[in-house]
């Protein structure tokens, strides 16, 4: 099993901006400010760290030494129009980082940028509507086969030209599009819905996305959160879901050494996120059933929870490099649709474990 490992860091600052070329009018051509979040994802080389497992702290010192001169100033000041795809590729530009596989800014809780290593822009912005549906085809007694309702949760994506467009991302323009699917969906019945009689995440998503679309030729994939725990994407040929989970675990790593903090014994609410791939089943409309991937996993997920992590069978280290190989490995031992395992020590910052290389990444 070919793996790849990303490592992931995140960093908050505090400033404000104001992005004249947007009407007089317009919320963001006053003066105002963000708590701003910049994210970035790295193929680091296995050398690049002080020593082994410390790749997540060195990044996050690095990120952080870029953003410092962003904290608490007039973007203005900084660079001339400072939309977050700019300021994305302000970061980018500025960051020593080795194999830099994405650059993210996210200006509010529901709206971001990120640039891949192809420097290809992806702005996405995210949508809420509270509905109702049941599964008509899930076995006797499943809880989803009883009416019930959710609020759900969509994201879109949308594919930007590269080139250091000197533009603001329009998201005023996906909030157009959007609008008459919110009043499509908000507040009613799903099944009552033409295309969605089995309103699954993944029919959703896909019954978006074949609506977007023609009115969105940049789309480029639709996620849709069925809770605050898991959910589904679709980019107009293939589906991936995800479970999400949270451990509190102790740890400390071996090969730091013996005068780092990090060698001592220590603990993490870790953010565990598992990634599925697999073809929709067209009579129940999902990949698979996120009951069974609890259920599958839920092994594997007590082995770790409330647990010492160094005390783990075949774990070569505690880092969350091994530690997401390590649950990927087990995980595909009983749910072979799990090809991506995301690890977070604290908000943003730890490891992506992933067979083989995907394409554009998703929202960091």
């Amino acid at each position: 099993m070919s793996l790849t490992t990303l490592h992931t860091a995140s960093c908050g600052f505090e400033s404000a901006r104001q992005v004249g070329v947007l009407p007089d009018d317009h919320p963001s051509h006053r003066l105002h400010g963000h708590s701003f979040v910049a994210r970035i994802r790295a193929a680091l080389p296995d050398d690049w760290a002080p020593f082994p497992g410390a790749q997540v702290s060195a990044l996050s010192q690095r990120l952080q030494a870029c953003t410092a001169p962003l904290d608490y100033r007039l973007l203005n000041e900084v660079l001339p129009l400072p939309t977050d795809e700019n300021l994305a590729r302000w970061l980018r530009d500025r960051l020593d980082v080795p194999g830099l596989e994405q650059v993210g800014i996210q200006s509010t809780a529901d709206q971001g940028v990120d640039l891949d290593r192809h420097d290809q822009a992806h702005v996405w912005r995210r949508y809420r509507f509270q509905s109702a549906h049941k599964l008509p085809n899930v076995p006797l007694g499943h809880k989803c086969g009883r009416l019930h309702g959710h609020g759900f949760e969509v994201i879109l994506h949308a594919n930007q030209d590269a080139g250091g467009r000197d533009i603001s991302i329009d998201y005023d323009h996906l909030d157009e599009v959007w609008a008459p699917f919110h009043y499509q969906l908000h507040q009613r019945y799903l099944n009552a819905i033409e295309g969605l009689d089995n309103p699954t995440s993944e029919v959703i998503a896909g019954w978006l996305w074949d609506r977007l679309k023609g009115v969105l030729p940049e789309l480029s994939w639709v996620t849709v959160y069925e809770t605050g725990s898991c959910g589904a994407n679709f980019n107009g040929t293939d589906y991936r879901i995800w479970k999400e989970m949270t451990l509190d675990s102790a740890l400390f790593l071996r090969h730091a050494p013996s005068d780092d903090p990090l060698s001592h014994i220590h603990g993490h609410t870790y953010t565990l996120r598992l990634h599925l791939s697999a073809p929709l089943d067209t009579v129940m409309g999902w990949t698979v059933d996120f009951g069974d991937v609890k259920d599958r996993f839920n092994p594997i997920f007590k082995a770790l929870d409330h647990h010492p992590l160094h005390e783990l069978p075949g774990l070569d280290d505690c880092d969350t490099a091994s530690l997401s190989h390590w649950i990927l490995t087990e995980a595909r031992k009983v749910l072979p649709q799990v090809d991506r395992v995301d690890l977070y020590e604290t908000r943003g910052s730890g490891a992506i474990a992933l067979l083989g290389h995907e394409g554009p990444a998703l929202p960091i």
